[in-house]
This record gives structure tokens, C-alpha cells and sequence, in this order.
């Protein structure tokens, strides 16, 4: 079923006014569940003082990137299957909840909580936000608005730790989460007030035993994956068994997926090489964004020396980076219609980043740093959104919201090994590493007596002042040389994530918000319309709701187009004329186009040819349809000339119809018998000279092209 029915304009030139409403709402949403994710960091050490709780330190974190992680795939599918709109407000409303209350706790478990209800919202805007863009903008024009939507992640990490700093400072730190409301409110008002997608329910079982297994494999696998190495061993029994059932739950997942009437995570999706490499690539990339954006702060204070005070802005110039060439990224797309290039791109600046992160030391500048990371940024903000886009240029409308979430699964899960992996490169190689550096006679009593140097203590300015000095220095080249290790293991990856990219197929961006699939079985019904209430009809009634129906109506469009080069056909060339805006030629050119799109029975000419249907059925839909108010008139006329009628009475509408005088003749079925007449007669017409039709029209293809140009 088409979600769009907007006129040309808006099609080619960008948003209409509402759904340029709509999608402010959207980055209002975005911006207020990102930054809230931000602005809280600088603030956890107060926060803990207050209200104690510093053994569970690392479930704030845990608790929303749990819970938003099983939330986002089970809330794609819902939504493809009953609608955005009330799944994104309730999102809002949980999430604002989630705010509300982590601003007014009063214990850290109560805050932990908060933190959980709030991981329930995030995980419910993020992948809406990108799904409902896919619904109202057509992928060629996406890109612009994708970069948008990636710059104001980057925007949020810029403005979240020194908004938090001050709000800290000045408020308190409650208001850094009742601060965002006003947002949120904001946001929710304009969802509310303009987002009416048209959405077709589908009456269906709902998958909860799918829901239920892939929940639990999520906390049994995700759960050791971010605690493990920290608050517990890695070679625990809870760590061991955890993982274990996680590894059964899934195959579990997989077996019920596959009996599944709607999945929540369709399995034939990954029967798509693009959709499969896409979210590969996607999951590496955030493993690759948070091994830089967790450890190159870490670098900054423990081997640079740069203050806590000032943490908010050493990932800055990074941001920065990110949010210009996610715009300009996104821009480029759209104009070129292009994205694959850009793709390996970026992942080739990201390669050239992590070389630079590889080059520092314990002597390096912040300088070197700052051009490290800028680098690295560019490269991130150029191919972030490219796989988003390509997944959902190829997805169905059914099955878009799930495409889409399973992007953003992905990269959730990406940023949760990443932490996990390079923490635990960092923490074994600083084991090694620190000892090095001591004088040997040092090194070899705290061997002996077992001690280790905690490497928090150089992030500590009070520990740190009270060391001796070669301990302090040894520390930070042991850290030096720990953070070598773990950008030097970027590398690899990220030339696995471009011969993964380079393996992507770069399919075409559509003009349209419908894919070749749907063009072809959603938008023409090619797998064909039974009517149940008539027997008789194995093909239903022969009209345009049957795909039987369609193909007469392209045959009758290309048979009135070869009936209008006859001579004696001098009104329906003005009604051509008046169809093409006053240029008969270009009347012709769409209405050929437009019976062709009917007839054809190839998905990719249909995606080709689907703009002269909407153009011909946008000016259809214009007051006084296609003709003109003069040709109108001398229609009305002529067929009063020929009938005898009182041409005064016809021009000035006051004739009363036979159904007005005589009820029990239906009208609509008249013109139903009419249309199946017509049927029959323009099948006798149309028999013979529609292949010489076909081939004159490919031979109009350079005239064809001009055409093409002035209608888009």
C-alpha cells in the first residue's frame, strides 16, 4: 500500500510544510533522548555521593542500554504492524516518565530504575525516528535529512557534557534531567499534532513466545558482555553460564522465528546480502565509534594530563567533525543519488584516524590528538547514516520499521562489545605494560609482592599528587602504551568494515518512498485480487483495484494516447494538451508512460516509470481535474449539441439529474456496466496497433528524456 500521495513538487524538491513539522518533531525527540544520555557523565561522581550506591555504579549505564536494546527490534515489528504514530508518542511519554523520575529520586536503586524506563523510551524514539523519515521522504532525498538526524547525535554529545557541567554547578544535578521535559513536550506536540501516516493494520498473531526468548538471550548475552571483566571475572561461573544460556536462547530464538506467522526479526531479511553486510558493517562501525569515543578520553587525562574539569570538550573537535560531514555527507547524497562512494569513503578517513590514534605516546601533544580524533570524526560523519539509508532503500513497507530497528539493534549491540573488548585489551595489557617503565628494582618487589597499581589513580589528581613521581610517569607510559594496543587493534577492523562495504551493492536511490517489490505487488496488487464475493469472478470485477483491472486501464490509457495523433480527434488532443500543461507532446510522453506502468509486468520499469502515475494522478487531483475550466465548458456543450438539450440549463448546473428524479435507478451501477463495456470495446480497438504503439515510443526516447527532465 503506497504511503504517498503528494504532489510533484514536494516529491522532487523536498518537504511539504507539514512533514517538515513533522520532522523537527522527530529531531526534538531525537536530540532530548541522545542528550540525556550525554549530559548526566560529568555529573555521576556527584550524583554518587548523594545518593550512594558506587558498587553499582556501572548499572546506570547498563540498565538503559539493556533494556533499550531488547526494546528496539520488538518495537520496529509492532509498529510495522500497527502504525508509527502511537508507538513513537508512547515512547515519548515513557521516556519523559523515565526523566521525571530519575529527577526526583531519592535512592540509587530508585534511580537505576528510572534509568530502565528511560532505556524503554530510547529504544523506542530511535528506531521511529529513522523509520518515519523512510515513511515520509523518498531515499534519494533522504540522505539530507539522515545527516541532519546524525548531526544532532553529534550535537548532543557537544552540548551534553557542558551543558552538564553547568547545570551541575548552577541547579543541581536533578535538573539535568527535568531541564530536557520542555523538549520532550515540545516534541510530543508536534507528532501529535501532524503525523497522520496512512497504515493498512494487519489483523495477525502476535509473536510473544519470539519476543520472550529473544529478551532473554539479549540479557543473558549483553549483560556479561558489558559487566564482565569489571564488576564480575570473566571466568566466572555467573559470566561462563550467562553466556552459555545466552548461546541456547538464541538458537531457541532462531527455531521459533522460523515457524513464526509475523517474526519479530523476519529471518528471510538476511537472505539480502545488503541487508546483511549493511548491518555487519553498521555493528563494527559502533564498535569501532566507542572503542574512540570511551578511550580517547581516557588518553586525554591519563597520558596528556588534561583536567577532569575540562573533559566535556576533549571529544569536541571529534563532534564537531562528525556533525559537519554528516550534513554535508547526507547533502551530497541527495544530490548525487549516490551512496556507496560515500560509504567507503568514510571508511577509508576512519582507517586514516586510527592509524594517527596509533602514532601518539606518552610525549605526543594534545595537538596531535585533536587531529586524530577531527580525523577519524570526518570519517565517521561521512559513512554513519550511508547503511541506514542503504537497508531501508531496499526494504518493503512492511517491513520497514524491523529493517530499520535491526539496524540500530545492531549498532546497540556494537556499542556494548566495543566497550567490552577494548576495556578488557586496555586493562590486560596495562598488567605489562606499567611495569615496564618502573626502575627494575620497583618492579620486581611489587612482583613479588603481588601489589598492582590501580590505573583510576591517574585519573585521580589527589592520588596522583600524592605518588612519587617515576610511579606516576610509569603509570602514564604504561597507559601509553596500553591505548597503543587497543587503537592498533582498530586497524584490522576497520578494513574488514570496508571489504564488507566494498562487498554492498550499490543499489539505485529510489525517487519514491516504494521499493521494486512493493511498486510491483503492493502498488499494481501483481499477485492479484480475488473478489470472495463473487464466484463467478476467479479475478474479481475488471477494475483498477485488480490487477487484471490495472493492465485494462493501462491499454485504455495507450489507446486513448494513439487515438489522440488521429485528425479527427480534435478535443481529446486539447484534453491531452490540457494534461500536459499546454504541451500536447508532453500529454502524450506521461500518458504512455503512465499506461505502460500499468501493463508492465517488470518490477524495475515499474520503480522507473511510477513518477508519471503519481504526476498524472496528482493532476487529476486538482480542482476541475485535468481539463481546463474553457475545454470543460465546450465539452458540457457538446454533449448537450448532441443530445438536444437546453444549453443554458447545462451551463448554469441547475439540471436535475435522472437519479435526483427517479431513486430507484443506481447510477454507480450504471457506470460500472459502462466500464466493463469499454473494457470489451477498447480490447477490440486496442488489438493489433498497440505493438507498433510500443515500438514509436522507443524510438521517443531522447524526446522522452527532455520530458523526463521538465516533469521532475
Amino acid at each position: 500500500m503506497s504511503t504517498t500521495t503528494a504532489p510533484s513538487e514536494e516529491r522532487f524538491e523536498g518537504l511539504g510544510p507539514q512533514n517538515k513539522r513533522i520532522f523537527i518533531g522527530l529531531m526534538l525527540g531525537m536530540f532530548v533522548a541522545s542528550i540525556t544520555q550525554t549530559i548526566v557523565g560529568p555529573a555521576m561522581p556527584r550524583i554518587v555521593a548523594e545518593l550512594g550506591g558506587m558498587d553499582h555504579y556501572s548499572w546506570v549505564a547498563t540498565a538503559t542500554m539493556l533494556v533499550g536494546a531488547i526494546t528496539t527490534p520488538i518495537v520496529g515489528k509492532l509498529s510495522d504492524l500497527y502504525g508509527r504514530r502511537s508507538f513513537y508518542l508512547g515512547g515519548l511519554l515513557v521516556f519523559m516518565l523515565g526523566t521525571l523520575l530519575a529527577g526526583l529520586t531519592q535512592s540509587f536503586g530508585m534511580l537505576i530504575l528510572a534509568r530502565a524506563i528511560q532505556g524503554l523510551g530510547t529504544g523506542t524514539l530511535m528506531p521511529l525516528s529513522q523509520t518515519i523519515i523512510g515513511d515520509i521522504i523518498p531515499p534519494r532525498q533522504r540522505g539530507k535529512y539522515q545527516g541532519m538526524m546524525g548531526a544532532v547525535f553529534g550535537m548532543s554529545s557537544v552540548a551534553g557534557p557542558l551543558a552538564g557541567g553547568f547545570i551541575t554547578d548552577h541547579w543541581g544535578w536533578r535538573w539535568l534531567f527535568l531541564a530536557s521535559l520542555p523538549v520532550g513536550i515540545a516534541a510530543f506536540g508536534a507528532i501529535f499534532r501532524f503525523l497522520r501516516l496512512p497504515h493498512e493494520k494487519r489483523e495477525t498473531s502476535i509473536d510473544w513466545l519470539g519476543m520472550g526468548t529473544l529478551s532473554a538471550a539479549l540479557v543473558c548475552l549483553l549483560l556479561p558482555t558489558s559487566m564482565g571483566g569489571t564488576t564480575w571475572a570473566w571466568d566466572s561461573p555467573l559470566v561462563i553460564g550467562l553466556f552459555t544460556a545466552g548461546v541456547l536462547l538464541t538458537v531457541a530464538f532462531i527455531m521459533v522465528e522460523r515457524r513464526a506467522v509475523e517474526p519479530v526479526i523476519p529471518l528471510r531479511l538476511f537472505k539480502s546480502s545488503l541487508f546483511t553486510l549493511s548491518n555487519l558493517a553498521g555493528f563494527l562501525i559502533s564498535l569501532l565509534m566507542f572503542g574512540a569515543l570511551i578511550y580517547i578520553p581516557v588518553y586525554a587525562q591519563g597520558v596528556l594530563g588534561v583536567s577532569a574539569t575540562n573533559s566535556g570538550l576533549i571529544l569536541m573537535p571529534m563532534n564537531l567533525a562528525l556533525i559537519g560531514l554528516s550534513i554535508i555527507g547526507g547533502l551530497l547524497v541527495s544530490r548525487t543519488g549516490r551512496y556507496k562512494e560515500f560509504m567507503l569513503g568514510g571508511v577509508l578517513i576512519m582507517g586514516i584516524g586510527f592509524w594517527l590514534l596509533t602514532r601518539l605516546g606518552v610525549d605526543s601533544s594534545q595537538m596531535q590528538l585533536t587531529i586524530a580524533m577531527t580525523v577519524f570524526g570526518l570519517g565517521l560523519g561521512l559513512c554513519m547514516q550511508q547503511y541506514t539509508l542503504a537497508v531501508q532503500n531496499t526494504a518493503s513497507q512492511r517491513d520497514l520499521g524491523v529493517a530499520t530497528a535491526a539496524t540500530q539493534f545492531f549498532r546497540n549491540v556494537g556499542n556494548t562489545v566495543g566497550i567490552a573488548v577494548f576495556g578488557t585489551i586496555m586493562t590486560t595489557q596495562l598488567k605489562t605494560a606499567v611495569p615496564r617503565h618502573l626502575p627494575p628494582e620497583m618492579a620486581a618487589q611489587m612482583e613479588a609482592s603481588g601489589q598492582q597499581v590501580s590505573t583510576g589513580s591517574v585519573l585521580d589528581p589527589e592520588a596522583l599528587a600524592a605518588m612519587p613521581p617515576v610511579v606516576a610517569q610509569a603509570i602514564r607510559a604504561g597507559l601509553a602504551d596500553a591505548l597503543h594496543t587497543v587503537f592498533v587493534i582498530g586497524l584490522p577492523l576497520t578494513v574488514l568494515v570496508f571489504v564488507v562495504s566494498l562487498f554492498i551493492k550499490a543499489v539505485p536511490l529510489r525517487d519514491t518512498v516504494l521499493t521494486a517489490d512493493q511498486a510491483g505487488a503492493e502498488l499494481l496488487d501483481t499477485m492479484g485480487n480475488s473478489n470472495a464475493n463473487d464466484p463467478r469472478l476467479p479475478l474479481g470485477r475488471l477494475s483498477g483495484a485488480t490487477r487484471s483491472g490495472e493492465r485494462l486501464l493501462g491499454l485504455q490509457l495507450e489507446l486513448i494516447a494513439q487515438q489522440a495523433e488521429r485528425d479527427d480527434r480534435p478535443l481529446l488532443r486539447k484534453a491531452i494538451t490540457d494534461l500536459g500543461d499546454g504541451n500536447y507532446h508532453d500529454g502524450i510522453w506521461i500518458l504512455n508512460q503512465t499506461g505502460r506502468l500499468l501493463t508492465t509486468e517488470s518490477s524495475d520499469e515499474v520503480v522507473e516509470l511510477e513518477k508519471y502515475g503519481v504526476e498524472v494522478a496528482h493532476r487529476a487531483s486538482r480542482k476541475g481535474g485535468i481539463l481546463g475550466e474553457e475545454l470543460r465548458r465546450e465539452l458540457a456543450l457538446r454533449a448537450a449539441q448532441m443530445t438536444r438539450a437546453n444549453d443554458e440549463h447545462v451551463l448554469t448546473g441547475a439540471e436535475p439529474t435522472v437519479a435526483e428524479r427517479f431513486e430507484a435507478v443506481d447510477i454507480s451501477r450504471l457506470r460500472e456496466a459502462s466500464h466493463d463495456l469499454v473494457n470489451a470495446l477498447m480490447i477490440d480497438l486496442g488489438d493489433g496497433p498497440r505493438t507498433g504503439r510500443r515500438a514509436a515510443d522507443s524510438g521517443d526516447q531522447v524526446d522522452g528524456a527532455a520530458r523526463t527532465h521538465r516533469l521532475n
